[in-house]
């Protein structure tokens, strides 16, 4: 009897401590399906020169998508302009930010904070591991602009793709679509194959030269597609895009991603000679870099001919699941 105690309770510590360690896949259903927020009391903006601003331009406010290691603290930056074509900054404003996501069951308030000279703030976040949606609301007028942050174990698969080009047409559409006077079309199969990823449990990163003031329309273009919307990364550092330094701030973004959040990027998507260059140096495999586009297989890459049609039925669709836990 003894011996069957000792048996039995060593069964329920090892199955204890396997649902501990439980490698879960992203929790994307708590973010998708948050409950309604009640906005803070609207008041007048603290300077006349912002509420002018505010009248007269659309806003482009947006929030840096972060993703961490469990156990990390996370910075999430909101940026505050208004106006397409000047982007002037909401300066010394009062922002208020609420958080909701895994294992909450309500929006948790994180403060007020004012704006400073670039139009930014800085809201420190430790949360455990899961997926969270932060949501900006500026006190003014109301407007407002959301981010997501991810909490990860080590380990966690992970899908990266590029967007200009690799899921859109081409390059070019992507100014059309910030001036709003194109709505960017993507390769067939794009969106299958984004989604056959996201329910398999893999993460989903997209990696973007866009400049980060872009993010808005890129989220919008994101709903309009059916798109998943999460994680996307802007460059942040890209204040002149008639020179940018893509394949460095990707590279960089990607050895962060391999090396402090210690993602297993597992496949990678892109259209570019940058892109072929970038993904390399950062140590991902060319075996599982698909190229589409006129570079399609360039470098020993993998093709992608055409569109995704065959790509998705091929090879996607034939990729095991991530062989994590869903919650």
């Amino acid at each position: 009897m003894h011996k069957l105690s000792f048996l039995a309770g060593g069964l329920l510590a090892a199955s204890l401590s396997l649902t501990a360690n439980a490698e879960y896949c992203p929790d994307y259903d708590s973010v998708l399906h948050a409950p309604g927020l009640q906005k803070p009391a609207q008041k007048s903006f603290h300077h006349w020169g912002n509420r002018l601003l505010a009248s007269l331009n659309k806003p482009f406010h947006m929030v840096h998508d972060q993703i961490v290691k469990a156990g990390d603290s996370a910075t999430m930056v909101g940026k505050f302009d208004y106006s397409a074509l000047f982007h002037k900054d909401l300066e010394d404003e009062d922002i208020h930010v609420y958080v909701y996501g895994t294992g909450m069951s309500g929006w948790e308030y994180l403060g007020e904070h004012r704006t400073n000279s670039d139009g930014k703030i800085y809201v420190n976040l430790n949360k455990p591991e899961g997926d969270y949606v932060v949501r900006m609301v500026v006190e003014g007028d109301h407007t407002e602009a959301s981010g997501y942050l991810t909490v990860v174990q080590p380990g966690r698969k992970t899908v990266l793709f590029d967007i200009d080009g690799t899921l859109t047409l081409n390059d070019f559409e992507a100014i059309d679509d910030y001036l709003g006077t194109d709505t960017a079309e993507m390769h067939n199969y794009a969106a299958e194959v984004v989604w056959d990823y996201v329910e398999k449990g893999y993460q989903v990163v997209y990696l973007t030269g866009r400049q980060y003031w872009m993010a808005k329309t890129t989220r919008n273009w994101f709903n309009t597609k059916g798109l998943f919307q999460w994680h996307l990364r802007t460059d942040s550092n890209a204040e002149n895009p008639a020179s940018p330094q893509t394949q460095a701030y990707k590279t960089a973004y990607i050895r962060h991603l391999l090396n402090d959040v210690q993602l297993d990027i597992v496949r990678a998507y892109g259209n570019a000679a940058s892109d072929i260059a970038a993904y390399a140096d950062a140590g991902l495999s060319k075996s599982e870099t698909y190229i589409i586009g006129p570079e399609a297989g360039q470098e020993g890459t993998q093709a992608v001919d055409g569109d995704y049609t065959y790509h998705y039925s091929t090879v996607v669709t034939e990729t095991p699941a991530a062989g994590c836990e869903w919650r």
